[in-house]
């Protein structure tokens, strides 16, 4: 059997988006997102708040950075990473989520929705490729068949 390390998220910034650099030049854009769940607490609904760090690297963070701004909704694919330290002596651990995809939704002060890949650059390939940049609409696939005014296509394709 294989392992598996996969997370997808919808929130909302919870602050702005930190950018800083590693030592060998390695840009890392941190910023963390409020998730909100809804569990029954007797004969009524409530809604529960969950928090958790991203973390997007390179030159996908350097770009991301001026449009993750506090209360923003995105989307994000990615896979949890664990950080351990010491501390004082002590064992610490912090668990955070590396973005492969993000997409930017509605909220904040931008309302287009955007694919942006983040992650670890990968040198085997050309990074403009891998994303929309900011500003840009994202293309409408294209499922062949003749197009309907409604944006179906008449063939799908299952």
């Amino acid at each position: 059997m294989v392992d598996l390390n996969h997370v997808v998220l919808i929130g909302r910034l919870t602050r702005e988006a930190e950018l800083k650099y590693t030592a060998s030049g390695q840009a890392v854009c941190k910023f963390s997102i409020a998730v909100n769940r809804r569990k029954k607490s007797g004969d009524q609904w409530e809604d529960e708040a969950n928090f958790f760090d991203i973390v997007v690297w390179g030159r996908q963070g350097e770009s991301l950075h001026p449009y993750l701004v506090k209360g923003k909704m995105i989307a994000v694919d990615g896979e949890l990473r664990q950080d351990r330290w010491q501390q004082d002596g002590q064992n610490r651990s912090k668990v955070e989520i590396v973005a492969n995809l993000l997409q930017l939704l509605g909220g904040g002060n931008s309302g287009d929705r955007q694919n942006v890949q983040g992650g670890q650059r990968d040198s085997s390939y050309n990074d403009n490729s891998r994303y929309s940049q900011p500003g840009e609409s994202s293309p409408e696939p294209s499922y062949g068949g003749s197009s309907r005014g409604d944006g179906f296509a008449d063939d799908i394709p299952f």
